[in-house]
């Protein structure tokens, strides 16, 4: 059978229409066509990872974003070793802490913990010289700290009936990441502001 020239172009139209124009371009890209640097590019785009890979790199990010956005920073004043140093603070006492024992009390628990590391010590002791003064500010629980030989015993209490369940489920942790004021102190710490000052931890 013999073909036309015009009945050869309406086929070709017709499988154009049908493989669409994404896959003749990947089929160019595979056959290294000019345009195969932007597809790649098009590519790697959308398909970027977002997660930093690391939660104190997340933190950093984070912030520095905020800082980047606003006009008014003094980048004279920012303090991003400040901000790390603080994070990994977080980091000792959140993963080398061992809560050795735990029991109910009126009002709320007690806990007996211990750091598992000389650098998780320090980082505790740092936590704990200005955390419960932001918890009870935050929350009006307290929280007294003693220190026990190689331990610190924590009594936390609330005078809110209510909330004493709350209490002894958060436990350890629970309690020293509850609420808000973490974000902030991070805020004035990055900013190279005295967060105490601020009314924040």
């Amino acid at each position: 059978m013999t073909l036309s020239i015009r009945h050869v172009a309406s086929l070709f139209v017709a499988a154009v229409g049908l493989v669409g124009p994404h896959a003749l371009q990947a089929q160019h890209h595979r056959a290294g066509g000019a345009d195969s640097s932007a597809v790649r590019t098009h590519h790697t785009t959308h398909t970027a990872l977002h997660a930093p890979g690391e939660s104190v790199f997340g933190a950093v990010q984070e912030a520095l974003r905020r800082l980047e956005a606003d006009p008014n920073t003094d980048w004279s004043a920012v303090d991003v070793d400040a901000l790390r140093q603080h994070l990994i603070d977080m980091h000792h006492v959140a993963m080398h802490v061992a809560v050795e024992r735990k029991a109910p009390v009126d009002g709320g628990l007690r806990l007996r913990i211990r750091p598992t590391t000389e650098a998780a010590r320090a980082s505790l002791d740092r936590v704990l010289s200005v955390h419960p003064s932001m918890l009870k500010q935050e929350t009006d629980w307290t929280m007294d700290v003693e220190a026990d030989g190689a331990s610190y015993v924590l009594r936390v209490t609330t005078e809110d009936a209510a909330e004493v369940a709350k209490l002894r489920a958060l436990g350890y942790m629970g309690l020293l990441a509850y609420g808000q004021h973490h974000q902030r102190h991070h805020w004035h710490l990055v900013r190279g502001q005295n967060p105490h000052e601020h009314h924040a931890h």
